[in-house]
């Protein structure tokens, strides 16, 4: 069995990877460890809980020598706070015997707070691509002696529009670097970067996109809409006692923020809610909250559905089927992690029941469906967009044909024949008032003028 002393890592590293508890290195670590160490380009294909914060780490920590510098030698890019926070802390850990100044530097928290820690001078960066950006374009960050480019979870850095910031960092930099890049998934987006700013990287492939994770149970059921949803999931936390640590995925903010204050009512104080407009500061915290057992669950957006590392989560439920079939891959990954079980349930409107399909197609595997319990309450109450797809249905809905296809005749009573002559509707008197009205004001304009 292979271990990390194999990767004969200095002193200091091996140290703190003894701290951490680590003995064995992961498929991707092994695989990644050499093409790195080679100097070449390397562009890495895995799926999310792999380990591959380590398996770029390890090999750049290894190659690091100290020169006085205060620019940053490594610079390391992923798309969300969150990430940035967890991958900073992951270096920290394992420079804990080594003399390196890190920054994090993400959006969301005062900008002239990060300009000074960046003025003190820098050795391994990590940030979002918008706020490096910002702060390169100040002329605060500087990358004339930036070595190692880190590119990590590239494709949904292009989800999220970072393409213009990601282009104008590499231009930025000089040519002669190592870039490495990992994605989970691999499009003809992440193919034109490379083509431009990598120089014939060489390919390290864990598995290819869109396979299954086996040690996770996929099961899921037919719900007919939001308001049963709830009654639903609130059921399973009420007779489930496996469900100890549970990821909620919706599809926005408006709608997190909703199951959240309908799940608050019968279990209160149990879950947390993260999505984009929390203010950082509530999302670490709530995020620490549930590492540290104090929540039993977190109702989000996908913007915790990549990368983040929370460990021993028991199941994970998309109250909401991801619009991306590649993001269900992503958000059940945050369970069965490390070698453990995990359970992912879906639950599937019949709306949903397409994007169901096109999921199951990617791994090339059915979803265990499962009887709708029967006593859970089925209501009849829909929200504000379900209000509106059956108004646009019952607008779009065809007319009656008869079994020959052509339009059913009225029945005898609603039928009415025009024979001419005044409409019934209409009140006899209507116009004679009116031409009586207008002769009496034209007789006394008439007697006035005489």
């Amino acid at each position: 069995m292979a271990t990390f002393e194999q990767f004969n890592l200095p002193k200091s590293v091996q140290k703190a990877i003894d701290d951490l508890g680590f003995t064995t290195p992961t498929p991707i670590q092994e695989k990644s460890f050499p093409v790195i160490m080679s100097g070449r380009d390397m562009m890495g294909i895995a799926q999310t809980g792999t380990g591959k914060t380590l398996a770029y780490l390890l090999p750049l920590l290894k190659l690091y020598k100290f020169t006085p510098t205060d620019t940053p030698r490594i610079v390391i890019l992923v798309p969300t706070r969150e990430l940035v926070v967890q991958v900073a802390d992951e270096v920290e850990k394992l420079t804990k015997y080594m003399s390196v100044r890190i920054a994090a530097i993400y959006g969301g928290v005062n900008i002239n707070t990060q300009k000074t820690a960046v003025y003190q001078g820098i050795d391994i960066l990590v940030g979002t691509p918008g706020r490096v950006m910002d702060l390169a374009l100040d002329n605060v960050i500087r990358f004339d002696e930036t070595q190692k480019l880190v590119i990590d979870e590239f494709d949904e850095m292009l989800n999220l529009g970072f393409r213009p910031q990601l282009t104008s960092i590499l231009a930025m930099m000089k040519p002669r670097r190592q870039n490495i890049l990992f994605s989970a998934t691999m499009t003809e987006d992440v193919d034109a970067i490379l083509n431009d700013y990598f120089d014939f990287p060489e390919e390290v492939t864990l598995a290819p996109s869109g396979t299954p994770l086996e040690n996770i149970e996929q099961l899921a059921y037919n719900v007919v809409n939001f308001n049963t949803k709830v009654n639903l999931l609130s059921h399973l936390l009420m007779t489930d006692e496996s469900m100890q640590r549970v990821l909620v995925f919706v599809n926005n903010k408006r709608i997190s923020d909703l199951l959240h204050e309908k799940i608050e009512s019968n279990f209160e104080g149990q879950f947390g809610v993260i999505h984009s407009n929390k203010s950082q500061n509530y999302r670490l915290n709530t995020m620490a909250s549930f590492q540290s057992g104090a929540l039993r669950g977190i109702i989000t957006t996908d913007v915790m559905a990549r990368g983040l590392d929370i460990s021993n989560i028991t199941h994970v439920v998309n109250f909401e089927m991801p619009e991306i079939p590649e993001q269900y891959m992503h958000r059940i990954g945050r369970t069965g992690r490390a070698d453990a079980t995990g359970t992912a349930i879906s639950l599937i409107t019949p709306r949903e029941e397409e994007m169901k399909i096109e999921i199951e197609l990617l791994m090339n595997r059915e979803l265990d469906m499962l009887e709708f319990p029967a006593e859970v309450e089925v209501s009849t109450l829909l929200i504000g967009p379900e209000k509106e797809k059956e108004k646009i249905k019952f607008l779009l809905k065809k007319p009656k044909l008869d079994g020959d296809g052509a339009f059913q005749e009225k029945s005898a009573k609603n039928k009415k024949v025009n024979l001419g002559g005044p409409s019934k509707t209409k009140k006899k008197t209507g116009g004679s008032v009116n031409r009586n009205l207008l002769r009496s004001q034209n007789k006394k304009r008439n007697d006035k003028n005489k």
